[in-house]
């Protein structure tokens, strides 16, 4: 049971996993956007010009409201999932060490000059460098 628990989690939180939940997430919510756009503005604007209907100022108020509701709901989620990612990018970075730099250059003892580190004479002053 445990190694299936830690074959999932490792499935689970992988990025590319991640970000397209992310992105299915904020797809769904921005669909709210573009639904709100069509039913606040679009269509009553169609209707006014073509003379179907005429709409009060409350009307029109209305309409505002209801797509500046569902901004805020989707700055909100877009909020809550961006926290979400950082506090899983910061679980993620606990466990893994940082990886060791192996130096590839030394300082010659004689001239103080930084060289290769396998040389076997400073090529600056041509010292017989120790190993």
């Amino acid at each position: 049971m445990k190694n299936f628990m830690n074959e999932f989690k490792k499935f689970a939180l992988r990025g590319n996993m991640l970000d397209m939940a992310i992105g299915v997430i904020i797809g769904g919510a921005f669909t709210g956007i573009v639904t709100s756009l069509t039913d606040n503005f679009i269509n009553p604007i169609l209707n006014f010009v073509t003379g179907g209907k005429i709409y009060t100022l409350q009307d029109i108020a209305g309409f505002a409201s209801a797509f500046l509701s569902s901004l805020v709901n989707f700055f909100i989620m877009a909020f809550v999932l961006f926290c979400i990612m950082k506090a899983v990018n910061k679980l993620m970075s606990i466990g893994k060490k940082e990886d060791e730099v192996i130096p590839d250059k030394k300082i010659c003892p004689f001239c103080k000059s930084e060289i290769h580190i396998e040389a076997s004479r400073c090529p600056h002053c041509t010292s017989q460098l120790e190993d």
